[in-house]
């Protein structure tokens, strides 16, 4: 027998990430397959879990209807059949690829294919879990990457009373989005709540030694021989998106799945978004852009003509403390790095501990960064995500002041 008409035949969502509970809840009687065990989280606070500051119950999201703990082992396109490892096969009308993306594992010596007890990576509730319940004060903890992931890591472990260290291979922390003075001052507060930085520190390998449950984590070995003592290790060396599924079904696979303004695949019938997505040749992997892909997802699948023309993505992150004195905002967005010719304007006011630098290009804002007092962020990110020129009466530190300047 064919194929049931598309009107008949559901949704069928595979991953329960952020982007698969967005659509889920905007699209009714859609079925969700997600691998994880938990409800649906927000990822985003999965350093307020490691801390401590959250439970897990806290950072579920709104409730969405989860078929948990299975996962899609192979697309069918000719019969539009989803086959799971639980032995069942779901039937889908249209089909959306929602499968994030993995840890990127380093290819570091004595890191096999089953990790050494006390090596975590951060990408999961669990993952936080995990590392909440291994770490103890006075604990040595080496936190290898200082990208947004790796630098709320080592935040939280120091706030468990750990000893930590970060090992960025970078020049600086954050790379993608700040710009050399934002991190200086980064690496200042991390360094002031006990977190040693290394940047462009590259590591080797692991030293481990054999326990009677297995291989065990002693130290991270560092590419000029040098020895960081570990009892806990964190792997925060970026994702990858996850396209194997995809690929194995036939699609068109690049770096991500590729996805054209409707987020639709090179298969009419299925879609993709979030973290595993790639849209006009671009991965996004944050939060903004995969919630902004599940809305506008959900008025294609109602028949309302709408286009995804791409994320302007707003990067914010808060480094909390039990004493406020010692927490930090940050927000990023565009390009903070200049190109010949742009025009620059910095801020900085030591005593309130705030750092503004805004770049423009061709009379437009171009990005920016804002550390400490974000007082300006949300008419600067409005100014950036409209894409317009600046008014020729708007001067460089109105952008960058609450009051105009005054």
């Amino acid at each position: 027998m064919r194929k049931k008409t598309e009107s008949a035949a559901p949704v069928v969502v595979i991953g329960a990430g952020m982007a698969g509970a967005r659509l889920a809840a905007r699209v009714p009687g859609v079925t969700v397959v997600g691998e994880e065990r938990h409800a649906p989280y927000n990822r985003v606070l999965l350093a307020d879990v490691l801390a401590g500051r959250y439970a897990p119950d806290v950072i579920a999201l709104p409730a969405t209807e989860v078929r948990r703990g299975v996962r899609a082992v192979r697309i069918d396109r000719a019969d539009r059949l989803v086959h799971c490892d639980d032995g069942s096969v779901l039937h889908y009308g249209r089909l959306v690829l929602a499968t994030g993306s993995n840890p990127v594992l380093p290819p570091l010596r004595g890191l096999g294919a089953t990790l050494p007890d006390g090596v975590h990576p951060f990408r999961t509730l669990d993952d936080a879990l995990a590392l909440r319940a291994a770490v103890r004060p006075g604990a040595r903890a080496v936190v290898i990457g200082g990208g947004l992931l790796g630098v709320s890591a080592a935040r939280a472990l120091a706030e468990c009373g750990a000893q930590v260290v970060l090992a960025q291979q970078g020049e600086h922390l954050m790379e993608r989005q700040l710009d050399p003075e934002a991190a200086a001052l980064l690496r200042v507060h991390l360094e002031a709540l006990g977190v040693e930085v290394h940047t462009e520190c590259r590591v080797r390998g692991l030293r481990c030694t054999t326990t009677a449950t297995g291989e065990s984590v002693r130290a991270v070995q560092l590419g000029d021989g040098y020895e960081l003592a570990a009892d806990l290790t964190v792997l925060a060396c970026g994702v990858r998106p996850r396209t194997g599924l995809a690929r194995a079904a036939g699609l068109d696979v690049r770096k991500g799945i590729v996805v054209d303004d409707e987020l639709r695949t090179s298969d009419p019938y299925i879609h993709a978004l979030g973290d595993c997505a790639e849209h006009r040749s671009t991965l996004y992997g944050l939060a903004g852009p995969a919630l902004e892909q599940a809305d506008v997802l959900a008025e294609v699948l109602a028949g309302r003509p709408t286009r995804y023309e791409g994320t302007r993505a707003l990067t914010r992150l808060t480094l909390r403390s039990p004493d406020p004195v010692h927490a930090l905002d940050l927000a990023a967005f565009g390009e903070a790095r200049p190109l010949p010719g742009d025009d620059v304007i910095r801020l900085s006011d030591a005593t309130r501990g705030a750092y503004r630098t805004v770049v423009l290009r061709d009379g437009r804002l171009a990005g920016g960064v804002l550390l400490g007092d974000l007082g300006a962020v949300a008419g600067l990110a409005r100014t950036w995500q409209d894409d317009e020129p600046l008014p020729p009466a708007m001067s460089l530190l109105h952008l960058l002041t609450d009051d105009g300047g005054h």
